[in-house]
């Protein structure tokens, strides 16, 4: 093609001038059209879905009979105006129509444009080309250039009776009725209206030239919409140059005609991508092909045929051709098998020759021959053949590649073909399959034409030629057409079951109200009334109903017995409200799930911003699950967890949290979101319950239609964008939600845990679930009746009513049949024994167990029979009809027929009403009923009705699932196991019944993870608990159900049915003697052999010798029913159960054993029995190649379609996870379905929704409740976040023998320094988390007893903390994220996030020895806080304030936290805490750490320790900071200097504050009386500026607070002190400028504080404690300082192994081959000291007279050994020890202010043991001889020791000795 003009626009729908040329976006603009043009729409195979507008001279386009077509072209382009194109070719360039075959106007120009009624543009008929392409007809197939259709949302609305639905999963699909009225469209010249099939999706005639078949598929699946104005049919010969045309036709429908335009999933490209297909065009035809359908085709056959297209052009029907059904799905499944081996060569293999076409005919065949004569053609099974042909013909070529799973329905190997199948050995072999089946397939070959082959079809219906065939096979070998074929469906139930799946089910609700309103079933109700004797079944009605009267006549009558007292069931008890231990463990789950979104690293879901919980779950529309969640609810006590008051809300408040997803939901959704946006904080959850239902687009659905509300409403921005808004979807069945474009990560899903795992119960509950799996397991056990079964009697009889109307829908069919049997049952149970024949055995077992079950309860507790009918309108048919034959026979107050429409509330006669009231112990005179679980153990019988149902919960009453009348058109998974979910019950497995054994096998699903069970032996037993026994099929013979002495009837007047489980060819007989009573016309069947009736003859006459005249009991009479069992007739009457003619007697005496107990409570551990119909039952029961139920194989849901019929199959062993993963990969959502906008951007693999979870489980397992619970903890979980567990510690080491001395008045806001130096410093340490150190030696304290018991060393870990909520001014972790803190953690804008500076600073200490150099990283936005050198930009110092700087703003003082381990756990985010104000956060981190620490708080100042440091302690850091800060004072004074201050007025204060400090709380004390108050939570802001306020703050060395306690006020002694003197920890305000004399040890790793704390008192400085503040403390047990791991120094390796090793092995003596540990040998010394110094200072333990003399130091000795702390300074202040006797001396790195004369103050015991402690050995000798030790001290050479440390460590050495 000629390529554009450069610059020119190659958009596809743009003209190459840029103009929008589609129609879509030009129906609404005023377009000028010259004179003598028309404006039609062209197609462009690149965008299929789109209609491009152009005008065309009219006389180069065809009249309405497709003549007098000028040759050529003139055009003008609609978008930029351009006219004059007179070549077509031109004019497809500019348009973009992108083709790669020459451009022809007949293949392009394709629909006339018309204006409707709305002055809208929108697409008109066809354009009738009339002419045949050669090319394509020797082909035999045409394969169009892609779909088109729907094009437009602009286009005309369908016609009136217009469906369209999506396709089904049997060979039914599009379809076309050609409207006969359609002809007066039609001039008398024209030929008849062609209506073939469509060969390809929605191609409306566009076909593209052979070569490329199948190519240029497109990937869009699009569905096509009729047009309003009818199609001009084409007439005429073609013009010879037109040879090549592609003639097109299209079917329109009149109002009086039911057409129909079905969109069905078709073939599937290369790309995986579905291609739909619609009715809605026909293919080409050769001119004069046509043919015609007989008139009164129905009549007389009794069914509409079905045509399926297959290979080759389908000639057009005229005549009577709306009584014949077109579908293209069996040409869209050959075409999809054409295209599995590009499924391989997009791997790289060698390209694979497909299916041939004469293989694909006769694997079709094979298939057709082997389905039952009731079984439907099921399109995944010809699909799964076709592919393992396929793949066994290639096997060689594609063994390298993952093989799909072999079909159970595949053939019987194939002839041996050494060569290809020919096309002249394709008939005879086909003939040959299609032998086997008899009549039931039949193949015609000799035609010579599809024509022709019709022809003979129809005139073999019409003959009745083919009554017994189900399927014709036409074959076709035309010499220049090659191979054609197609398919007629004549099976008269095969094809009414494809007709009416070609309508959505909406459509067939509508069909059948139509038929039931118009009077088209009068008919069918006069033939059933003519069933009964006399033909008058309303006579046998009113016959008992006169006989019913009679008996109420009787003294004990219903009312009588009323009256009289009665005992009550004291078994009775409602257990659905409880909440079990799996539904709480799903509800972790859930919330785990959650968690983990918060958690991740996209910052998707902030938990920590939140306070609250709001939920809002929405339902679908129906009334019954709206009232079941709100009760739920209400009994869920999520309510009181969320902080309401249950006890003030009644059940209409609580409608506020539930909402029907209908029109009303609108508002209550924009109100969700309205208040997500108005409360931030907020966490608001959106529960999706039953998120299956209706997943329509919003863009595919009408304005006034319901569906697509779920889409508008759950996806919209709103929800999607909301930060604080998170979506939870919870369903049964996933499927749908789990395609390709899904909206949910399969990270996202949570699905229903096993409760069983090898028979162990997981969750101690006693519950087994017993669901689908269990279902269908029943029906292969063998042990007796299964619990899933067909009635083959209704459905022989359904079949013979369906023959004789042919017209009228099935379902109203099926369900008036079903009426009537339940109708006769009632009669037949009122005394009418001889109506036995008029209904069935499962019918009348159903009806006797119904009636019996309440007569065994003195309160008539009785069981639920579910009637389930789709049809709103024949529900309330079936509820009126059971209703009038109830109260006629007088049942009335027997059993209830209970309504249940989805749109309206539960409605109870009065009767019944107050039975519940008294069984649920009611005392509302107005309550009723709002839910199916209040219905508990009221006999009934419930009609459900809806198209699907809605979540609605059934009581554990149930006891028959009648699911007869259910469609069996629509065979996907999801509308069938979720009809058999109303089924799925919950079996007790504690409580077993004496009739049922109990047994420790699993009866729920082996695995709920599983697609299956794999456990033969589980519904053996299970069915074993329901029946007992094998029973009989005549009716049951349960306890609880009604007794009949009729078994001689029933027998008798059901010919062909045996005692025991009829024999197929029973079956036979029986359905045709039924059939035959229901068809006068029918003969009779042919007579049993005697060999067969004999028996059954003497069964009966056996059984009718002990029945006594009268055939039934009537239950209608108290007197009557209440007979004790053990009365002889009632035994008599009762039939023995045994199947063996040897055991009656024994049978019939324990059947006769009476049972007092509650036949409803002794049912509750049995799952129903479910009855469905047969081409259903078979469907389900039929196991696929991998083991599972063939519904597994099934397309999942309606709204979906297979990517590609090259998929596996599902596997048995897979989880829900992988079964999701499955559905992900290989189903795309439908057009119509919500998620298919949901593609992912460019760029990314998925669009998954952050904020969006998906809960699955089984139906009916409890997944309401675990939501609910689910609500309620999170909940809980987001409160206790808002919590924190603070240290709540009463102070310790306090003496009740102290006076009580008030220094300050108890109002006093700040301390007076002249008083704080008149009080005493309190030497004795009083912090808790001290309490198992040594402790200090004080005069003023005496202990209550000798020493302190020894505690383990992790004692902070079992220390007592409280649950404290949160404040405002708390102090946070990394883990909150609130809007207010982003420019505090780093989201500044006007900074880049981490851009940040790295600065060294040095300085020199005496003490090291060296310089110090430290790193600071500065982030930008906190530069201002530091000076830097002006010439290159080096850091100077930190800005400090001046003394008398105040900002009310502002905290003067920096903030020193040193942390480690502790990146994600320490609280330094203080902004809260800080209430704004400006401050300087100091973070100091060890060098190893700088990485962590910066990536988790980049706005924060850290300040790196140098290497030398990272194995050191809690000393070192604040020995640096210390240090760091005096030098920084004098820096910072050197240039306050230069700028005229004076050097002390810097301020000299820095805070060491602790990384775990959360709250800080300030005390209210009343100054009159002062006594204490509240203590109140403040801002660290206020408590910082109060200190640094206080009069002469820069005269005290050391400020502190108190740690706060929740018991604080209840102690004597001196809290009441307003101030104190004595040991700070945690939080200090450090005076660096007076404590510049008194270091930290920098060695030191516990109790520095302590340490430093002594040694600054004896400098005499002021030490000072606020306690009208204190400080909280979080309990943080990851990392700290306190974390250190002794280790093994392996030798020879890099790494260090962590061991077990006493204390006592952390010395050793020195150059001894002791195990070296790799540690500190500080930490070792300390750990040493601390647990065993009981033993090195033997007198001193527990003796607190004789303390340890420790000089100039603190060291923990154990809480047995009491420490006296002295210090050698001059002028220090130390207690006074004359009179004291030592236990023991300690000397720690004696300085040179320890002399001999210094020691020889204090005196010692005899046998006082000495410690002398030394960095070296050298040292610790120059110790003992500087300090004259060994004149009073004796030292042994084995007194000698050293840390277990290598000589490379540097390890301490000490030497002991004893006093002489």
């Amino acid at each position: 093609m000629k390529p554009p003009p450069e610059g020119s626009c190659t958009t596809d729908g743009f003209c190459q001038a840029g103009k929008d040329l589609r129609l879509g976006s030009m129906a609404t603009e005023c377009l000028e059209v010259p004179p003598g043009f028309l404006l039609v729409g062209a197609k462009s195979p690149s965008i299929p879905d789109h209609i491009l507008v152009c005008a065309v001279d009219r006389r180069f386009l065809p009249d309405e009979r497709g003549r007098n077509a000028l040759l050529g072209f003139a055009g003008n382009c609609m978008g930029c105006g351009e006219k004059g194109f007179r070549y077509f070719t031109e004019f497809s360039n500019h348009i973009n129509l992108k083709l790669s075959t020459q451009p022809k106007k007949q293949k392009h120009l394709k629909y006339h444009l018309l204006r409707n009624a709305q002055g809208l543009l929108v697409r008109g008929p066809l354009i009738r080309w009339r002419a045949t392409d050669n090319r394509v007809r020797q082909t035999g197939a045409v394969v169009p250039a892609g779909p088109s259709g729907g094009e437009d949302p602009l286009s005309a609305p369908q016609p009136t009776g217009t469906h369209t639905h999506p396709g089904t999963h049997t060979l039914s699909g599009t379809h076309t009725h050609a409207a006969s009225a359609l002809s007066a469209l039609n001039t008398d010249a024209a030929p008849p209206l062609h209506m073939p099939d469509n060969p390809h999706a929605l191609t409306n005639g566009n076909h593209c030239p052979p070569s490329q078949q199948p190519l240029q598929q497109s990937g869009a699946a699009t569905y096509g919409r009729p047009s309003v104005i009818g199609t001009i049919t084409n007439a005429g010969p073609p013009k010879k140059r037109h040879k090549g045309w592609s003639p097109e036709s299209s079917s329109t429908s009149d109002a009086s005609t039911k057409a129909t335009t079905t969109a069905v999933s078709g073939t599937r490209p290369d790309n995986g991508a579905p291609v739909t297909v619609s009715q809605g065009s026909s293919p080409p035809l050769p001119p004069g092909e046509s043919v015609t359908v007989p008139d009164f085709l129905v009549q007389t056959c009794k069914l509409q045929p079905v045509i399926f297209t297959g290979h080759g052009k389908l000639p057009a029907l005229c005549g009577n051709s709306a009584e014949v059904l077109v579908s293209p799905l069996l040409q869209a499944c050959y075409r999809s098998s054409q295209a599995l081996p590009r499924v391989y060569e997009q791997y790289g293999a060698t390209p694979i020759q497909p299916l041939s076409t004469q293989m694909q005919i006769l694997l079709t065949v094979y298939y057709l021959v082997q389905l039952g004569p009731h079984q439907m053609p099921l399109i995944e099974d010809l699909e799964q053949i076709f592919m393992r042909s396929w793949r066994e013909s290639h096997l060689t070529e594609i063994r390298q590649y993952p093989q799909t799973h072999p079909h159970p329905q595949m053939p019987p190997q194939l002839p041996g073909l050494p060569q290809p199948l020919t096309p002249s050995q394709l008939p005879w072999l086909a003939r040959l399959a299609a032998s086997s089946s008899g009549e039931g397939v039949l193949v015609l070959d000799g035609a010579a034409s599809l024509a022709e082959g019709l022809e003979d079809v129809f005139l073999r219906l019409m003959e009745g030629r083919l009554a017994q065939t189900s399927y014709v096979v036409l074959i076709c070998m035309g010499k220049s057409q090659g191979l054609e074929s197609c398919m007629v469906v004549t099976g008269k139930h095969q094809c009414r079951a494809l007709a009416e799946s070609m309508l959505s089910p909406g459509d067939n609700l509508k069909e059948i109200s139509y038929e039931i309103y118009s009077g088209m079933t009068t008919d069918l109700r006069a033939f059933f009334n003519s069933l009964g004797p006399d033909e008058d079944m309303e006579g046998v009605l009113e016959k008992a109903s006169v006989e019913s009267r009679s008996h109420s006549s009787l003294p004990s009558t219903q009312e009588s017995a009323d009256d009289s007292p009665k005992p009550a069931c004291t078994e009775y008890r409602v257990e659905w409200h409880e909440i079990r231990a799996i539904q709480l463990a799903v509800a972790r789950k859930l919330l785990s799930h959650v968690c983990a979104i918060a958690d991740s690293s996209t910052q998707n879901l902030d938990l920590g911003s939140f306070d609250k919980v709001e939920f809002l779950i929405c339902v679908p529309p129906s009334e019954v699950t709206f009232q079941q969640v709100i009760l739920h609810l209400w009994n869920s006590g999520v309510l009181q967890e969320l902080g309401l008051d249950q006890e003030v809300l009644s059940l209409q408040q609580v409608e506020q949290y539930v909402v029907k997803l209908d029109q009303e939901a609108v508002g209550r959704i924009d109100g969700l979101i309205q208040k997500s946006k108005m409360n931030p904080y907020t966490l608001f959850i959106l529960v999706h319950d039953h998120a299956h239902w209706d997943l329509s687009s919003s863009h595919y659905s009408g304005g006034g239609s319901r569906e697509g509300l779920v889409d508008s409403l759950l996806n919209c921005r709103q929800i999607r964008d909301a930060p604080n808004i998170l979506t939870l979807h919870v369903t049964s069945f996933p499927f749908a939600l789990q395609t390709q474009y899904t909206r949910i990560s399969p990270y996202n899903e949570i699905h229903w845990p096993s409760s069983f795992s090898n028979d162990v119960d997981l969750y101690h509950e006693k519950t087994k679930y017993f669901g689908i799996s269990e279902l269908l397991e029943s029906t292969r056990s063998g042990a007796g009746l299964p619990l899933l079964r067909f009635d083959s009697s209704f459905e022989n009889m359904a079949a013979a009513v369906e023959e004789r109307f042919p017209k009228l829908h099935s379902a109203v069919i099926r369900t008036q049949l079903l009426i009537q049997h339940y109708a006769v049952a009632l009669m037949v149970v009122a005394g009418q024994a001889h109506l036995q024949k008029h209904t069935s055995v499962e019918t009348l077992e159903i009806v006797q167990c119904l009636l019996g079950s309440a007569q065994r309860c003195p309160s008539n507790h009785g069981h639920m029979v579910l009637l389930r009918v789709a049809s709103p309108a024949l529900a309330l048919v079936a509820q009126q009809r059971l209703a009038h034959v109830r109260d006629k026979l007088g049942f009335q107050n027997h059993f209830e027929v209970v309504l249940g429409n989805p749109s309206s509330a539960l409605s109870l006669g009065k009767h019944f009403l107050e039975q519940l009231k008294v069984w649920m112990k009611v005392q509302d005179p107005d309550w009723t009923p709002r839910t199916y679980l209040e219905l508990e153990a009221l006999p009934c019988i419930l009609i459900l009705a809806g198209v699907d149902p809605l979540g609605e919960s059934l009581p554990r009453s149930l006891k028959y699932c009648d699911l007869r009348v259910i469609s069996s058109a629509y065979l996907q998974r999801t509308p069938l196991e979720q009809e058999l979910g109303l089924a799925a019950y919950l079996v007790k497995v504690g409580d077993q019944d004496a009739r049922a054994p109990a047994t420790a096998s699993d009866l729920s699903e082996s695995d709920p993870d599983k697609l299956s069970s794999t456990d033969n032996e589980e519904e053996e037993v299970v069915v074993e608990a329901l029946l007992h026994k094998k029973r009989k099929r005549v009716y049951s013979h349960d306890s609880d159900c009604l007794s009949v002495s009729s078994c001689t009837s029933i027998n008798s007047d059901l010919p062909g049915l045996d005692p025991s489980p009829p024999s197929a060819s029973q079956h036979s007989q029986h359905s045709q003697s039924e059939a035959s009573a229901l068809d006068p016309d029918k003969p009779p069947p042919q007579s049993q052999p005697q060999s067969q009736s004999q028996p059954q003859a003497q069964a009966q006459t056996q059984v009718q010798a002990q029945t006594p005249p009268h055939p039934l009991p009537d239950i209608r009479d108290p007197g009557r029913a209440a007979r004790p069992e053990g009365d002889p007739s009632t035994a008599q009457r009762r039939p023995s159960k045994s199947t063996s003619s040897g055991s009656g007697g024994s049978s019939s005496t324990r059947a006769s054993t009476p049972r007092q107990r509650c036949s409803w409570a002794r049912n509750l551990n049995r799952p129903p029995v479910v009855l469905l119909p047969r081409a259903v039952y078979q469907v389900l029961t039929a196991p696929d190649a991998s083991g599972l139920p063939k519904s597994t194989a099934l397309l999942p849901h309606p709204s979906v379609e297979w990517a590609s019929s090259f998929r596996p199959l599902l596997s048995k062993m897979m989880t829900c996870t992988e079964q999701s993963l499955y559905y992900r990969q290989w189903t795309v959502p439908k057009p119509t379905h919500m998620d298919r906008s949901n593609r992912a951007p460019e760029g990314r693999a998925d669009n998954f929704h952050p904020r969006r979870l998906l809960l699955s489980g089984p139906p009916q397992v409890g997944k309401t409740g675990a939501y609910l619970q689910f609500l309620g903890i999170l909940s809980r979980m987001l409160i206790r976040l808002m919590e924190v567990d603070i240290y709540d510690e009463e102070d310790i080491n306090y003496s009740e023998k102290l006076p009580l001395v008030q220094h300050h008045q108890a109002g006093v806001s700040w301390p007076s320094m002249d008083i704080m130096r008149t009080m005493a410093f309190d030497y004795t340490i009083h912090d808790p988390k001290y309490e198992g150190i040594s402790p200090i030696y004080s005069t003023e304290y005496t202990p209550s007893e000798e020493g302190n018991p020894r505690r383990q060393e992790d004692v902070y870990l079992r220390r007592r903390t409280s649950r404290i909520k949160l404040s405002k001014y708390a102090a946070y972790n990394t883990y909150h994220h609130c809007e207010q803190c982003h420019q505090y953690m780093g989201f500044n804008p006007r900074y880049q996030l981490y851009e940040s500076t790295l600065h060294t600073f040095t300085f020199s200490h005496l003490l090291l020895g060296e310089e110090i150099q430290l790193y600071f990283i500065i982030p930008k936005s906190k530069e201002h806080h530091f000076a830097f050198s002006q010439s290159g930009g080096q850091l100077e110092s930190l800005r400090l304030p001046l003394v008398s700087d105040w900002n009310p703003d502002c905290i003067k003082s920096p903030i020193f936290t040193p942390t480690t381990g502790r990146h994600e756990h320490g609280l330094f985010n203080l902004y809260h805490a800080m209430d704004g104000a400006s401050h300087l956060h100091i973070l100091v981190v060890k060098e190893y750490e700088m990485a962590v620490y910066k990536k988790y708080w980049p706005n924060h100042i850290m300040l790196v320790l140098p290497t030398t440091f990272n194995g050191a302690g809690i000393g070192a850091a604040h020995f640096l900071i210390k240090e760091l800060s005096y030098h920084n004072l004098e820096l910072e004074r050197s240039r306050r200097v230069e700028h005229g201050s004076r050097p002390h007025d810097v301020w000299p204060f820095i805070i060491l504050a602790d990384d775990s400090c959360v709250m800080w709380n300030a005390l209210d004390v009343d100054p009159k009386s002062g006594s204490i108050g509240t203590e109140r939570n403040v801002s660290l802001k206020q408590v910082l500026q109060h200190m640094e306020s206080s009069a002469d703050i820069t005269q005290y060395g050391l400020c502190g607070l108190r740690k706060w306690s929740s018991r604080y006020g209840n102690q004597t002694g001196r809290h009441h002190e307003p101030f104190s003197r004595g040991h700070l920890h945690d939080f200090l305000l450090l005076n660096v400028d007076l404590t510049q004399n008194v270091q930290y040890n920098q060695n030191r790793f516990t109790c520095d504080d302590v340490d430093f704390n002594l040694r600054a008192h004896s400098a005499g400085l002021l030490v000072c404690r606020f306690n009208n503040f204190s400080v909280m403390k979080k309990q943080i047990t990851i990392g700290g300082y306190r974390t250190f791991i002794v280790k093994t120094k392996v030798r020879h390796k890099m790494t260090d192994v962590p061991t077990t090793v006493q204390p006592s092995q952390y010395i050793c003596a020195p150059d001894s081959k002791h195990t070296f540990l790799s540690t500190p040998a500080q930490l070792l010394l300390e750990k040493y000291l601390q647990h065993t110094s009981h033993k090195l200072f033997p007198l001193s333990a527990r003796h607190y007279s004789h303390p340890v003399l420790s000089v100039d130091c603190y060291l923990n000795l154990g809480p047995e050994v009491t420490v006296c702390f002295v210090s050698s300074r001059p002028h220090s202040i130390n207690l006074s020890t004359s009179g004291l006797l030592f236990g023991g001396l300690l000397l720690y790195f004696c300085d040179s202010f320890v002399t001999p004369g210094f020691l020889k103050k204090f005196h010692f015991l005899k046998g006082a043991t000495l410690c002398v402690i030394c960095p070296n050995r050298s040292a610790l000798r120059q110790t003992v001889v500087r300090l004259e030790l060994e004149d009073e001290w004796r030292f042994r050479l084995s007194d000698e020791f050293q840390t277990a440390n290598a000589k490379e460590d540097q390890p301490l050495f000490f030497l002991t000795g004893k006093h002489i």
